[in-house]
């Protein structure tokens, strides 16, 4: 049987941006902390479901109501930024926008040197902005993720396994 080309299979194709569905326990909730998070309104919402339209990063984020079972493959997510002045400004966005966000200065994770900030979501979604300072780093600890303990501080107090423990 001889096979047949597609007269499409080279074309190439240009992506918009990337589409992001999240499954979330409260839409209305979680609508709070993406208007932090983003510093801006859905372009939709309905019953069960919110969409925000992200330009910077192009991003078509949609938040989907249902019954959460564990919390699946999702390790986290984040947002690649050139300097570590744009970690320090997306940290003090979110701060002024009054989410609790914990920093991760010089931190070897997946094989590189990062600066790096965190804050997390109503359902424990841990969301990053990170610049990476030196890549390509032999291979010497775990990678980072959500399983992985680590010790920060945030305005003096330690932050260990995504919660705020007293000395």
């Amino acid at each position: 049987m001889e096979s047949k080309t597609c007269a499409n299979e080279n074309r190439s194709v240009t992506a918009l941006k990337a589409h992001l569905a999240l499954k979330v326990s409260d839409v209305p909730r979680s609508i709070e902390f993406y208007r932090r998070l983003l510093g801006i309104e859905p372009s939709k919402v309905r019953t069960g479901y919110a969409k925000f339209d992200v330009q910077n990063p192009p991003l078509n984020l949609t938040l989907n109501e249902g019954t959460l079972s564990g919390r699946g493959s999702l390790s986290h997510l984040g947002i690649q930024v050139s300097s570590t002045q744009d970690v320090l400004a997306l940290r003090e966005k979110w701060t002024a926008a009054g989410l609790l966000a914990r920093d991760e200065m010089q931190t070897d994770c997946c094989y590189a040197l990062q600066d790096k900030t965190w804050v997390r979501d109503p359902d424990g979604n841990e969301w990053e902005a990170f610049v990476v300072l030196e890549d390509n780093l032999p291979e010497a600890s775990a990678c980072c993720g959500a399983d992985q303990v680590a010790a920060v501080q945030i305005s003096g107090r330690n932050w260990e396994s995504g919660r705020l423990v007293d000395d």
